[in-house]
């Protein structure tokens, strides 16, 4: 058997110029790579019909963020609340979370402010500008 390892987490987005925009801009991620498929060889991967979708890959430490928008795409779903079965969040290291905390801008939707765990570990949840849980913290 062929040896697993981690290559990327993909978020599908409706808008990819405003997601990427956030991650970019406002979380520092740093963008390797943007491309376009289509065809039928995805369309059949993927199980959509007639889909094709734009790509943007993101630098985010020892994986890479995929941020996806497909055509046709479906309609926006609420996102789940963290303790919802299939609920998924995207989780960042950072130096200093307070800082990183201070420098949000107001627009962005923070679950509370940063908090300490039993573990000792650092967190806070925000949401980007699609609803996606993104995990802050630091250890």
């Amino acid at each position: 058997m062929s040896t697993l390892s981690a290559h990327h987490v993909g978020i599908t987005v409706s808008d990819l110029e405003k997601t990427l925009a956030f991650y970019r801009d406002t979380l520092g991620l740093s963008v390797v790579d943007r491309f376009e498929v289509g065809g039928d060889a995805f369309a059949d991967a993927v199980d959509v019909d007639g889909a094709s979708a734009r790509f943007a890959h993101l630098e985010a430490g020892d994986i890479r963020l995929e941020l996806v928008a497909y055509e046709p795409a479906e309609p926006a779903r609420p996102a789940p609340d963290l303790n919802e079965p299939g609920a998924a969040h995207v989780g960042l290291a950072v130096d200093d979370l307070e800082a990183v905390y201070a420098s949000l801008p107001d627009d962005v939707p923070t679950i509370s402010e940063p908090r300490t765990t039993e573990s000792g570990t650092s967190i806070c949840f925000l949401r980007d500008p699609e609803g996606n849980l993104v995990e802050l913290l630091e250890t």
